[in-house]
């Protein structure tokens, strides 16, 4: 490696001294306004206020349920884990002072975009709140709601506040992802000067800490929102809501939760692969310097992108797919009880807080299970993958008891005996689905195994052969996921169709509820399945600061051993994001049909595609995936053209760069991608949004003048079905590709076919660069998409009528 002959023979002369100071481009390490003005209270006052705030939140629990007490207890318990592994994390040492200062520059980085970003989210999210409420003042009211007493000011106000604080949580969740990854990064990159597994541990526990947040926020969340309803309201009292309509209030939460997903992920996504792919094909193909090299000017751009593209998107993502799914399937748990007369019907509401609360206290044990000890060298040491497969094979076990144990709790009835262990087996469906899906996509992503050495091979023959691969690589595994979620699909209706549990005319009801128990199971082990996807970018993040403070070459070793192991957890993760969205749209446009039918007074169980506009909307729906992919896809590419301009126009500028003679103007590529990212994430996140409103409105102008009633609503549901089906598909695709390409130029730059720099390395780099849209900005987006599309169709489908 160039650099380091450079080092050994002491050729850097003056640039040295100047080469190890890096800019800092923020004065000053930001902070929310909230925490600043928490950090400005005096640590008793708030110390105080903290207990009385707790106080008050038990007082709601214990006046609504005892199960709502557990959930409680649960989520603050696995908070102050959360807190001790970041205090475990932040007391390791930050290495020699080039690691800090690097270190320095990506948290100012990462920090600054951020704040542009969320400030640009949260001014939209006002604005459609805004909306929202002018549609709910104006709306048709339920029979539940006028037995009630509620108004449709109160209605609107609920679903309001719902929809903000939905919004407001996912944005936290996003900011603490990226918070410990820019602080654990560094401490990564010193640990690895040690011991390979010591490095693998701060990682994990850094990437658990945020996974705790993220799923405790998500179900404190909605077991707040529901106890103050539930109080509020006298729900169950004479005269006013009943407990199983309640849920139905909660669907704002999961929108404002969707919504700031979309734009986080479209917005990082955007950031980290424009950073991405200028960096590699100026650095790597064009000057032949190797990855993370001090001498590339988007380098800081690219490790930044790490941060707020796969930590703070990713974040956000999990947090809304878990908010979507515990909302669906509390409406249909309380839909079901409903229609069973089910005396008590709140441990089939509650049941999904319950799950995710055993999730916290078992991935806390998957997380704490992966020790350190001290081996020095990547060299022996035990395969990284195998550590944390074996800490995920530990978790999947107490998920399977765990969840046995919550439906037995919850679940049991005197009028089916029997129903609690149908839906513990739909549980158990879900749990190896997800086991499934990890094991297909490490398949066809991680170079242990045929398809990408396959790939790999397809280089050595030029740029187009791995283009060609690569793309039939993704068309072919779509295929194993389809039939796993299709079994599991039909697999769990059908347990929880048998169940025993009956309406009033004896027929079976239990069928929708089984696919809702199903989809849980899958999410089950949400929390560890986090804490890989975040362990990828700070690994990645790591070996970038050990590239640039030009460490040893054992140090070196280490790191990449780490991110490729990253590389594959990041796909896995996504394998099994996609795989929930699959299953949690499912439910949700269940959902959907059901309140369509409270609404309307009128039966809504299935949309005829025969119908000519029902057809359409289904086209529709299908078009819209395409469209946005490419729209997200493009921004990448725009962007990235930007940055390719810069980093040649400072290579050719100053020709000292190359020689060490010369610093390179990193802020000014930090400065070109955060304006390009946020701009470029506008349109098709207000694709996203408007489409299915705007659809949903013209055809229920259509049916009024043609005399077909519901056919807004009809429209909207084929809509919703197509694109869920079409998204599912495309999100597989570019997400499977995009890792398969990465992985097959990491398999090449270990040594084989020719190794760095060789021609069959540079066509693995152009392959890598195609894919990197694809994996990490439109295929995560469409995860989103297709669950933001089903919860606004639940927030709007009054307006569809």
């Amino acid at each position: 490696m160039l650099m380091g002959d450079d080092l050994e023979d002491g050729n850097l002369g003056p640039y040295q001294e100047r080469l190890r100071t890096f800019p800092n481009m923020r004065g000053k390490s930001y902070n929310p306004l909230i925490f600043r003005i928490l950090m400005g209270i005096n640590v008793r006052v708030l110390f105080v206020i903290l207990l009385l705030a707790l106080g008050v939140v038990f007082y709601i629990g214990a006046s609504t349920s005892p199960i709502i007490v557990f959930v409680f207890s649960v989520c603050i318990i696995s908070f102050l884990l959360a807190m001790h592994l970041a205090k475990w994390v932040l007391a390791k040492d930050e290495g020699p002072p080039e690691m800090g200062q690097i270190s320095d520059a990506i948290r100012d980085g990462a920090e600054g975009f951020f704040r542009t970003q969320y400030g640009t989210i949260s001014k939209m999210a006002i604005l459609l709140a805004a909306v929202i409420l002018c549609i709910y003042l104006f709306r048709t009211t339920t029979p539940q709601q006028e037995s009630s007493g509620l108004g449709r000011v109160a209605t609107a106000f609920i679903t309001v506040a719902a929809f903000l604080l939905g919004a407001f949580c996912s944005g936290v969740a996003g900011y603490v992802g990226m918070w410990v990854s820019v602080r654990a990064n560094v401490r990564v990159s010193s640990a690895a000067r040690r011991s390979a597994r010591e490095a693998l541990q701060i990682a994990v526990r850094a990437g658990g800490f945020s996974a705790m947040i993220v799923v405790g926020m998500a179900v404190i969340g909605i077991a707040i929102l529901y106890a103050t309803f539930y109080v509020w309201l006298g729900v169950d009292t004479p005269g006013s809501m009943k407990v199983t309509d309640l849920p139905l209030l909660l669907v704002g939460y999961g929108f404002g939760a969707s919504f700031v997903a979309l734009f986080a992920q479209l917005g990082g996504g955007i950031y980290t692969k424009a950073a991405d792919v200028g960096a590699d094909l100026v650095g790597k193909v064009e000057q032949g310097i190797p990855e993370d090299d001090p001498r590339n000017p988007a380098v800081i751009a690219d490790l930044v992108g790490d941060n707020v593209g796969d930590c703070a998107a990713r974040g956000a993502d999990l947090f809304e797919s878990i908010a979507a799914e515990i909302i669906s399937a509390m409406i249909l748990g309380g839909t079901m009880a409903q229609r069973c007369k089910i005396e008590d019907p709140s441990g089939f509401i509650l049941f999904p807080l319950v799950v995710h609360s055993f999730d916290l206290v078992i991935s806390s044990v998957g997380i704490l299970s992966i020790r350190g000890t001290r081996d020095s060298g990547a060299k022996g040491s035990e395969d990284p993958m195998a550590i944390l497969e074996r800490g995920y094979s530990i978790t999947v076990i107490l998920a399977v008891l765990t969840f046995g144990a919550s439906t037995r709790w919850l679940l049991y009835t005197e009028q089916a005996p029997s129903a609690w262990f149908h839906f513990a087996l739909c549980g158990l469906v879900g749990i190896i689905t997800a086991y499934i899906f990890v094991w297909i996509t490490k398949y066809y992503t991680d170079y242990k195994y045929e398809p990408v050495r396959t790939l790999a091979l397809a280089s050595s023959t030029g740029h187009g052969t791995n283009i060609i691969a690569g793309v039939s690589l993704g068309l072919e595994s779509t295929a194993l996921p389809v039939l796993v979620i299709s079994v599991a699909i039909v697999s769990a209706y059908w347990l929880g169709q048998t169940s025993g549990l009956v309406d009033e005319n004896g027929v079976p009801t239990g069928g929708l509820f089984g696919t809702a128990v199903a989809t849980m199971g899958m999410l089950s082990t949400a929390a560890y399945v986090l804490t890989m996807d975040m362990f990828g970018p700070i690994a990645d993040n790591a070996g970038g600061i050990v590239e640039m403070s030009q460490q040893p070459e054992s140090v070196r070793e280490i790191t990449d051993v780490l991110d490729a192991v990253g590389n594959t957890t990041k796909a896995t993760t996504k394998g099994f994001a996609i795989g929930s969205a699959a299953l949690a749209s499912f439910l949700l446009f269940s959902a959907y049909m059901d309140e369509v039918a409270t609404f309307s007074h009128e039966p809504f169980k299935q949309v005829d595609i025969a119908i000519p506009e029902v057809f359409v909307g289904g086209l529709l729906g299908s078009m819209l995936i395409f469209l946005f992919s490419a729209w997200a896809c493009s921004a990448v590419g725009r962007t990235a053209q930007e940055v390719v301009r810069e980093v040649r126009r400072q290579f050719i500028e100053r020709p000292g760069i190359m020689e060490y003679k010369e610093k390179p103007d990193y802020a000014r590529c930090v400065a070109i991608v955060a304006s390009a990212s946020l701009r470029e994430m506008i349109k098709p996140g207000a694709l996203a949004i408007i489409s299915p409103i705007a659809v949903g409105i013209v055809f229920r102008i259509f049916g009024y003048y043609t005399g077909q009633p519901l056919l807004g609503a009809k429209v909207v549901a084929s809509m919703l079905m197509f694109a869920t089906v079409s998204g599912i598909l495309m999100a597989l695709f570019l997400n499977t590709s995009g890792g398969a390409w990465d992985n097959a130029k990491k398999y090449i730059e270990t040594g084989v076919l020719g190794g760095k720099g060789s021609d069959c390395h540079k066509a693995a780099v152009t392959g890598d660069t195609v894919g990197d849209p694809f994996k990490d900005t439109a295929g995560p987006s469409l995860h989103v998409l297709i669950k933001m599309l089903a919860t606004i169709t639940l927030v709007m489908a009054p307006v569809f009528l």
